[in-house]
């Protein structure tokens, strides 16, 4: 089989898990050659040939820590001269698709980003997509070159697959403009307890309808309750109630994860752009006329208020 290179995000070793579903992804369509960078690299073997990676090259050198981005785009181009891969995988983070661009342009190959699926076609991979807020699905192929694709987290589950995973060493050349841009800084991001809100299986989100700054404790509470990460609309943002960090739509974070829970939120669609490819949508608005209903799965017509606190004292009772 044909074989189709998959950019490791890891963090001194530690795979994440959108590269696991990419190794899953890969897997479908031919051979997967995982390609690890910087410090740790080759701690990233084990985990990556328990799910499918036939290879693993690695490299590691000061300048993928002290450089931005392009010292990564010279290490994943110098892995498809020696590869000759079928396709380039590469998760859809803000680092990721900045990556795949320049890497596109690199070797003179169509790109796709924020794919939601992907399966193996008479002309090359096929990727799906949701375009226009959501609002259709649709279907591409890269037609020249070398296809790179980035694919958003949660597209596909996490499956244990062992492969060799033989490590190789790739011999990187930098070039003239690897040295870029310096980072001067680094600020350790303050930890919650709670997932990545881009990678986790379970989000649940805010509005308007909370009220209060305050009043989001009850939504942390309940995403506690459930392993979830904790999401905001624009407005609840735009209020101050809750960081920008943590806000999903269009013009903050796209999630796709396995249960969105939006909880006053009236679903304008700057939001549905942001979290209308999750799995199983919930939403809990005391406005039965609420725009949000016409998207989900199960909606609750009440007051915020008196069913969240419910439905975390039902998953508490029920997980205990």
């Amino acid at each position: 089989m044909a074989e189709i290179l998959v950019y490791v995000d890891h963090v001194d070793g530690a795979v994440r898990k959108p590269t696991l579903e990419l190794l899953t992804l890969a897997r479908r369509i031919g051979d997967p050659v995982a390609v690890a960078l910087g410090n740790g690299a080759a701690d990233t073997a084990a985990a990556l040939a328990e799910h499918g990676a036939v290879k693993v090259l690695t490299a590691d050198a000061p300048e993928f820590a002290e450089y931005l981005v392009v010292p990564k785009v010279d290490a994943l181009q110098a892995a498809v001269a020696a590869v000759s891969p079928a396709a380039v995988l590469v998760p859809s983070s803000a680092e990721g698709k900045e990556i795949a661009a320049r890497l596109a342009v690199r070797i003179g190959s169509g790109i796709i980003t924020d794919a939601v699926d992907l399966e193996a076609g008479d002309e090359g991979p096929v990727a799906t997509q949701s375009a226009f807020a959501a609002s259709f699905t649709t279907k591409s192929r890269v037609s020249k070159g070398t296809p790179v694709i980035t694919v958003k987290p949660n597209s596909a589950p996490v499956e244990a697959a062992p492969a060799a995973g033989a490590v190789e060493a790739l011999a990187v050349s930098f070039g003239a403009l690897a040295t870029g841009t310096k980072v001067t800084a680094r600020t350790p991001r303050e930890s919650t307890g709670r997932p990545e809100l881009t990678e986790a299986a379970i989000v649940v989100s805010g509005g308007r309808g909370v009220n209060g700054a305050e009043n989001f404790a009850i939504i942390e509470a309940l995403a506690d309750s459930l392993g979830a990460a904790v999401g905001a609309s624009r407005a609840a943002v735009d209020a101050g109630w809750y960081p920008h960090s943590n806000q999903v739509g269009q013009t903050g974070k796209s999630v796709s994860p396995q249960l969105y829970i939006a909880s006053g939120i009236s679903g304008a669609i700057q939001h549905r752009a942001g979290m209308q490819t999750s799995k199983t949508i919930v939403a809990i608005n005391k406005d039965a006329e609420a725009p949000i209903f016409d998207l989900v799965d199960y909606g609750v017509v009440g007051d915020l208020f008196d069913v969240v606190p419910q439905l975390t004292e039902e998953v508490k009772t029920r997980k205990g």
